[in-house]
């Protein structure tokens, strides 16, 4: 391994929450999985995010829709008032994300390893940043290896922004991993573009049929620091 790039969203930290903390303040809908509504609006958000990008959706809009539309799949109709509402909450608890335990551990063993690190992450330019900000990335990955895609006009699944990152660290794809818990945008991209994949599957899904394959998958009972270690030390 040359070098490493991180997801940020549910790869760095724990993005339901949360999305937890604004539903319980917001709604008083019991019999709701709140993780599989967090899913649907994440799925519902990936859908649109290109129109978001081009400019044809703004992000309040897109904010309304996912909220209105994966509680709708649960027979739950909210007002768009209600919706804005939610997602005011919701970046506020975002403001007090913090860094997973074993993530501190991977990042910790790179930099005392010499191992590059980077980030690509979609998404609106400071809103992003301020997530990275909080999550206090900027203790082990320099400025000029953080991509945002609304920055660089680039987005995950799209190879280019790979290859961005490619050249900001003038290191071979085939030794350069990206670590993220999106099938389609982290693992299809970067398999695409010639990187290694590590999927952040933490919360269980389903591997999309006939598609690539992941290099090693992180679930509920595996780690980022030993799988990383593995690589790295070839153990």
């Amino acid at each position: 391994m040359q070098a490493i790039f991180f997801d940020v969203d549910d790869t760095l930290y724990d993005q339901l929450r949360p999305f937890a903390r604004a539903f319980e303040k917001h709604f008083n809908f019991s019999n709701i999985p709140l993780e599989t509504l967090y899913t649907t609006s994440r799925k519902l958000s990936d859908e649109v995010f290109q129109l978001v990008e081009n400019g044809q959706m703004d992000m309040q809009e897109m904010h309304v829709y996912r909220i209105k539309h994966a509680l709708a799949y649960f027979g739950k109709k909210i007002s768009n008032k209600e919706a804005v509402k939610f997602q005011r909450d919701y970046q506020f608890f975002q403001e007090e994300i913090t860094l997973l335990p074993d993530v501190i551990d991977a990042l910790n063993f790179c930099s005392q390893n010499e191992v590059t690190m980077g980030i690509i992450t979609n998404g609106p330019l400071a809103h992003q940043k301020r997530k990275i900000k909080q999550l206090g990335v900027r203790n082990w990955i320099p400025k000029e290896n953080i991509i945002i895609s609304s920055e660089v006009g680039l987005a995950k699944p799209d190879v280019r922004i790979f290859h961005l990152a490619e050249s900001k660290i003038q290191s071979a794809n085939d030794q350069v991993y990206y670590v993220g818990d999106s099938f389609q945008n982290d693992i299809i991209g970067a398999k695409n573009a010639g990187w290694k994949a590590i999927w952040c599957n933490r919360r269980c899904h389903k591997k999309p049929l006939e598609t690539v394959e992941p290099d090693y998958v992180i679930t509920g009972k595996t780690k980022l620091f030993e799988t990383v270690r593995e690589i790295v030390w070839g153990i």
